[in-house]
């Protein structure tokens, strides 16, 4: 690992995703989030004091990133166990149907294999369970979505594998989901970067 991704990287990704408006998605959605719970790109811990303290058991929250992750270690004083699992979501180290929850939130843009990923979450998630995701994707305008496609190459090298131009209800459905609802909108923001989608989904 290069020392941009080491020392750099890690701080980048925790104020672009602690913006005001980013932090206010969060906010409508981590609440929503029961029993045990699985953060998948848990990164800096910025929804960590966001979880319903009545409604949570416990959170295993889970990065590759062991820099990242200690910045989040750092924002564990929370009301209920935290447990950092240290990997990559496209082979999740945990029991299947384990999870009342699964939580995503600003990391599908970055996971290299995004169709394993999901497939891995649905594996560990609980019948009945619940997947709850908030990303940034791609705009329905095609001139945002023409300079989404432009700058992507030069963002994802940039920003630790991030991408602008991913179809994230395409992505959820094609990795065993079923959407039940979906916001989907422009934030205040760069509009490259500010089309977000928050919703719930449930395993097919």
């Amino acid at each position: 690992m290069d020392l941009y991704s080491r020392y750099v990287l890690p701080h980048l990704i925790h104020l672009a995703c602690s913006g005001q408006q980013n932090m206010l998605q969060r906010q409508r959605l981590v609440p929503q989030a029961r029993g045990d719970v699985l953060e998948v790109g848990i990164g800096t811990g910025l929804n960590l004091q966001l979880y319903d303290r009545d409604h949570v058991t416990k959170v295993w929250g889970l990065d590759p990133s062991p820099e990242i992750t200690r910045i989040a270690a750092a924002a564990a004083a929370v009301p209920f166990d935290v447990e950092f699992v240290l990997a990559g979501s496209e082979e999740i180290p945990l029991d299947g149907d384990r999870f009342d929850t699964i939580l995503m939130t600003y990391a599908l843009c970055s996971i290299a294999d995004a169709g394993s990923a999901l497939r891995e979450m649905a594996r560990v998630l609980k019948p009945g369970g619940q997947l709850l995701f908030c990303e940034h994707g791609a705009a329905p305008d095609a001139g945002v979505r023409r300079w989404q496609n432009r700058v992507d190459p030069i963002w994802s090298r940039v920003g630790g594998g991030c991408h602008l131009n991913r179809d994230i209800p395409d992505l959820i459905g094609q990795g065993g989901f079923q959407i039940t609802e979906m916001d989907a909108a422009y934030i205040p923001g760069w509009r490259p970067a500010s089309f977000n989608y928050r919703g719930t989904a449930a395993a097919c």
